[in-house]
């Protein structure tokens, strides 16, 4: 039996855990149906990337095998069998579960031939008014080729009758893109609040004959195409990186189709036509019993109705020592503070932010800005520095993927408000959470520094949970004075005193500190690690943490998403148990605490245990200096997080499956009691009843005097 899972399958299998959210009962209604859309978003996403990946290694004839000892052919074709059932788990989750369900509630999607006559004539006047001007009908004959589909775009094709007097009985096949600048579900108005809609794609298909100027349209049939959607860019190739993610951006729209979905009325013939036009084989088609890109039902999510049929609202409190009208460098010379989102707000983080913007003691401020999302705050508050005298500096990384386009426009709006903007270090990923200011206090210039797991973006940072560490720490600030260094000029890697970086050091720290405590335990002495992340696939770190398990270590991981280790294998992994936590919110804080012979080492890190994280990115980890901090994450945070019960699977080591290469995930038994312990709850329940523990006594030091870039003396 071989000691790794197949990273593909692995994923597969988280993207399953989300789909049993969906299927809970136990969950509200309205959050099963976001549920479902994040399961088929999270597809989408698998196929642009890690099956479109699969496919360039099979053209290629190359990539070796996997750890868990799969060619990229043989891979394929297990990834194809079990999303194949994901998509049926999908469809019957939708069909037997919530439509029915919704439709009890009072949620009604219609068919135009199901409408009364008040109902089709406003319907028509809709359709004439706000869909009609945006549809292009396209041909599919000789003079009109196949159209080049956009990428996950939804499309009608259609067989229709033209009237030809050569040939009456003539059909050609047409193609209608639904528009996605318009609402997919057509609200109907209803005086008494019923919600009763009509999905856009049948609007549509009900006039096409008009729309063709035809006169018989046999049938139409829904179907939805995906392309490859990775950017292919040669860093030391091109003289503007910003100018060629945005020439390849133009590209992923049209990149190599990887899937075809289509409706389960379409017919055999049409389904050959499309899979031939796109270059596909009977292995990439799906059929689809339900709705197609269901994220077209995550509109009636929109609005504040229905409030029994959501999960009750929670408002996080600002922590006393970052909320308005309080000096947020006065607190921070106190002592470090620790936050933890979404339970305590990031508004916190943004306070800092626009103080330092509007401080006339601060002098400059540097950030890392990985996913900005729409927000303003954050780039605003930056601007707003510029415009008050400050120096500042934005690392903006154009390659976050699917958020490339909002980066480059953020960064060119940076730049015209005179903020200096840079684009990282050829070749890496600039992930890594810091902002640094630096700020001339009473006794000299003091750094102050924000690190994070989670990205600057308040609207995620209300539905992901992240840790975040506001410090003045000279020894910490001087690390991330080399980090920016490092990232907008031409220096060289230089050590760090405090902070982790990768790709320079942190896979070989990781191992240290996990051989460590194997060499603790054959001592005799305390050896524990537990680590909370998104991903394990490195496999020198799943091969040191075999032997640490071997040497005596007890191991704990909480791993939300993929897990190539398997656990609990007698000899190898026996001492190893992992759990995956799918609730409310989306775990995505990264923590690593190693016993250390009784004395913890507490690290928290925008990386996770992957290759592209230790090698291909730049990331941070940063040390847990304060003793009643690091208590905090030891006691509470990872605490609660290894005693949940409601919202927990555990990986099994599947040593009764044979040749099983994705590991079995079970809940346990006691999930659907009353009263079943449940992480992301207590933490709720700890921010609404009380403040965050106490900080920390000393205050920091006086710094010396310095100059920006140097050592101190």
């Amino acid at each position: 039996m071989p000691g790794f899972f197949n990273r593909e399958l692995s994923w597969l299998e988280f993207n399953q855990r989300v789909l049993d959210e969906a299927l809970d009962p136990a969950v509200p209604l309205l959050e099963r149906v976001k549920f479902l859309g994040i399961t088929h978003s999270n597809l989408d996403e698998f196929f642009e990337v890690r099956v479109a990946g699969l496919k360039q290694q099979i053209e290629s004839e190359g990539g070796g095998r996997t750890p868990d000892g799969l060619t990229a052919s043989e891979c394929l074709r297990v990834v194809t069998q079990r999303v194949r059932a994901l998509v049926r788990d999908a469809d019957r989750c939708w069909s037997r579960d919530l439509a029915p369900a919704l439709e009890a509630q009072g949620f009604h999607f219609l068919k135009p031939g199901m409408l009364n006559e008040s109902d089709r004539q406003w319907l028509a006047a809709y359709y004439q008014e706000k869909v009609y001007p945006v549809l292009t009908p396209l041909a599919v004959d000789p003079s009109h080729p196949f159209p080049q589909l956009l990428n996950k775009s939804l499309n009608l094709i259609t067989r229709i009758r033209t009237p030809d007097g050569r040939d009456p009985g003539a059909t050609r096949l047409a193609i209608v893109q639904v528009p996605r600048v318009l609402p997919h579900l057509v609200r109907l108005p209803r005086p008494d609040g019923q919600r009763d809609s009509v999905f856009l794609s049948d609007l549509i298909g009900a006039n096409l004959a008009g729309l063709f100027g035809v006169t018989q349209v046999e049938a139409w049939w829904s179907f939805r195409v995906t392309r490859n959607s990775e950017l292919y860019i040669d860093e030391e190739e091109v003289s503007n990186v910003r100018m060629a993610v945005e020439a390849e951006l133009h590209n992923r729209r049209k990149g190599e189709a990887v899937r075809l979905e289509v409706s389960s009325d379409c017919p055999e013939e049409i389904r050959r036509e499309l899979l031939s036009t796109l270059g596909l084989e009977a292995h990439d088609l799906y059929v689809i019993e339900g709705p197609i890109a269901p994220g077209r039902l995550m509109a009636i999510l929109e609005g504040d109705h229905s409030p029994e049929l959501r999960d009750a609202p929670f408002v996080a409190p600002v922590v006393e020592p970052l909320r308005e009208g309080v000096d947020i460098f006065e607190s921070l010379r106190k002592g470090d503070l620790l936050l933890h989102h979404p339970y305590e707000s990031f508004d916190g983080v943004l306070h800092f932010l626009q103080q330092a913007a509007a401080d006339p003691r601060v002098l400059a401020i540097k950030q890392t800005l990985y996913r900005t999302g729409g927000d303003r705050r954050i780039v605003g508050a930056l601007m707003d520095a510029v415009k008050n005298g400050k120096q500042v500096t934005v690392v903006v990384e154009l390659k976050a993927r699917f958020d490339e386009a909002n980066n480059i426009a953020w960064s060119r709006r940076l730049e015209e408000a005179g903020v200096h903007v840079v684009y990282g270090v050829v070749g890496y990923k600039v992930h890594a959470k810091v902002c640094l200011v630096v700020r001339r206090d009473d006794d000299g210039l003091r750094r102050y520094v924000h690190l994070g797991t989670g990205n600057y973006n308040p609207s995620t940072a209300r539905l992901y949970t992240d840790l975040s560490l506001l410090t003045c720490r000279p020894d910490i600030g001087e690390d991330a004075t080399t980090l920016f260094n490092l990232l907008t000029g031409v220096c060289q890697y230089r050590p760090t005193h405090q902070l982790i970086l990768a790709p320079f050091e942190m896979h070989e720290r990781v191992q240290a500190l996990i051989l460590r405590e194997a060499d603790h335990a054959r001592a005799g002495l305390p050896a524990r690690i537990v680590a909370k992340m998104n991903a394990l696939v490195d496999e020198e770190t799943i091969r040191s943490l075999y032997e640490a398990s071997q040497a005596g270590v007890e191991i704990d991981l909480i791993i939300r998403g993929i897990c190539c280790l398997r656990p609990g294998v007698p000899g190898l992994s026996e001492r190893i148990r992992v759990r995956s936590i799918i609730d409310r919110f989306l775990e995505h804080s990264r923590i690593w605490s190693f016993e250390n012979a009784g004395n913890p080492s507490v690290f928290v890190t925008s990386a996770d245990w992957m290759p592209r994280n230790f090698f291909k990115r730049i990331e941070v980890a940063f040390p847990i200096l304060d003793g009643r901090i690091r208590d905090r994450i030891l006691q509470e945070i990872l605490q609660e997080s290894l005693q949940d019960v409601a919202k927990v699977h555990q990986l099994q080591s599947d040593q009764s499956q044979g040749d099983q290469s994705h590991g079995i995930y079970r809940r346990s038994p006691q999930a659907q009691t009353p009263g079943a312990r449940r992480s992301q709850s207590r933490f709720m329940d700890l921010a609404r009843k009380s403040p965050p523990p106490a900080r920390p006594g000393p205050a920091a030091k006086s710094p010396v005097r310095i100059r920006l870039g140097k050592r101190p003396e």
